[in-house]
């Protein structure tokens, strides 16, 4: 699913509006009664309505709402501001819809305004600003925005929270940003609505389809997207009747240290799980009784030190390269992880330690092989290009610059992972869940992804499928499991199951 930014939505209407065709009226009226619709089904008619409007569409809608409310039995009264005596047209005609209908208690804000008591049992409908707003709210609207959010009543917003931007908050004011409590965006998600630090101002989210077209949307190119299943199926490749364990690709696993042994067992194990036909395990000769007894299908090549990962290895014989999973922090294990990087002859995914690692030697990164992948959580991010001042954005920016700096594919985990590509887009997954915030998922993670990349997938597809089958194998855990109790092996013992969803 595409994600267009708040100038695509724009013109997006504007093709609907000439294309279906429909007058832009008659296409907020269809919004409004979709936003009707949606309110009515969360409160009842016996709740008390307050609608604030802004002098755009934003605020057109709300108009409308509050007609088509009103119509449906609610007590609404409406505050309209018109500050600067200039309201959008169809605003305008929204509000001479509602004069006619003799609303009493309208009142069009020009300068003083007197805010009413607000109190629990009453629903506000904020519709002051949409997602065409391109700065931090100031002045009268901010102080509206703090007295709503300071007031005991529900907060209902209408396509954004108002003060909310559509993409980059970096140097938004956040406590001149309405807290909603439900969301009703109009068409599809925002860009920021998918970052983390914005969910306090989105309350539960609601997208409300309200029939653009569908030719501009299968046309126009957008940097940003959010994977649906259907894109996942049609990556997966199949097992033929006749495979065997030297056609089903080799993998190679290069983790743990002494006391990190479970690293190498989780990624292994989600290797092997993930459909690799050998795998390979380079790690410390102390793990090799723990490595033979968890994982005893996988092949240990251990290295000389006792304790640490010290010596690259050959990977001609391999189809596919993960390493990082609980390697430690030693210098040695620093100088003998780029040397492996750099000699191996198959494609890399990078995780845990070996991105703390390179954080320590930034210089190295220039070494690392075009297509790489990197899988970092926002810590790991961090230490690699700094500490963003914007936050999520910021981050996800950061991200996407180092992707096509390296030439690489950056893995940015998180509740929305966000798989930055070479090019610049970035596809965010859509299964996953807060349980999965345990110590080991991202070891699994490389598991998966490694087995892919072994299997024949190429980076692009093997980033897609792995975070999906990973997200969807934890949400598949919760429904027995409970996010308190889930552990990374969970995700391992349910990806059979995510698999045979896929495959359905």
């Amino acid at each position: 699913m595409k994600i267009f930014t708040s100038a695509q939505i724009h013109e997006l209407d504007r093709y609907t509006i000439e294309h279906e065709p429909v007058k832009s009226i008659d296409l907020m009226e269809r919004a409004a009664n979709a936003l009707t619709r949606a309110i009515a089904e969360e409160w009842g008619s016996n709740t008390p309505v307050v609608v604030f409007a802004g002098p755009g569409n934003n605020g057109g809608d709300a108009l409308a709402v509050a007609r088509l409310l009103l119509q449906e039995g609610y007590e609404v009264k409406v505050y309209l501001f018109n500050i600067s005596n200039h309201l959008s047209e169809d605003c305008i005609t929204n509000r001479q819809r509602l004069i006619d209908k003799h609303l009493k208690d309208f009142v069009e804000v020009t300068s003083k305004f007197d805010p009413p008591e607000l109190t629990a049992d009453m629903l506000v409908v904020d519709g002051l600003f949409g997602s065409g707003l391109n700065k931090p709210l100031a002045g009268g609207f901010a102080s509206l925005v703090k007295y709503i959010n300071q007031s005991p009543a529900q907060v209902v917003s209408i396509d954004m929270p108002s003060g909310l931007m559509a993409e980059d908050n970096s140097y938004n004011v956040r406590a001149n940003i309405i807290h909603a409590d439900l969301t009703l965006t109009l068409h599809q998600k925002k860009l920021s609505f998918l970052f983390g630090d914005i969910q306090q101002f989105i309350g539960r989210l609601k997208v409300i389809d309200i029939r653009l077209s569908q030719e501009f949307i299968q046309n126009t190119d957008a940097q940003y997207s959010v994977l649906e299943e259907m894109d996942v199926r049609s990556r997966l490749l199949g097992r033929g009747d006749f495979a065997h364990k030297g056609s089903m690709g080799k993998a190679l696993i290069v983790a743990g240290s002494y006391g990190m042994a479970g690293a190498a067992v989780l990624a292994t194990r989600a290797c092997l799980r993930s459909g690799a036909g050998k795998v390979t395990v380079h790690t410390p000769k102390k793990n090799y009784e723990i490595m033979q007894i968890s994982v005893p299908e996988a092949v240990l090549q251990m290295d000389y030190e006792e304790t640490y990962f010290s010596e690259a290895v050959d990977t001609d014989g391999f189809d596919a390269l993960g390493i990082g999973p609980g390697l430690g922090g030693l210098e040695n294990t620093a100088i003998a992880l780029i040397s492996q990087i750099r000699r191996a002859q198959c494609p890399v995914v990078a995780d845990a330690d070996a991105l703390n690692l390179l954080a320590n030697h930034r210089a190295w990164m220039q070494q690392l092989p075009r297509d790489i992948i990197m899988t970092p959580h926002a810590a790991e991010l961090e230490r690699l290009v700094g500490i963003p001042a914007g936050g999520d954005f910021e981050r996800l920016h950061q991200a996407q610059e180092l992707a096509q700096n390296l030439q690489a594919y950056i893995l940015l985990k998180g509740h929305n992972s966000a798989l930055c590509f070479p090019n610049g887009h970035v596809v965010f997954n859509s299964t996953g869940n807060s349980g999965m915030a345990t110590a080991g998922s991202g070891d699994v993670l490389t598991g998966i992804i490694t087995a892919l990349l072994a299997r024949g997938y190429n980076q692009s597809n093997a980033c897609i499928v792995g975070m999906y089958l990973h997200g969807l194998a934890g949400d598949l855990a919760v429904r027995e499991l409970g996010k308190e109790s889930l552990m990374a092996s969970d995700i391992i013992q349910y990806l059979p199951h995510a698999f045979q969803r896929l495959n359905d």
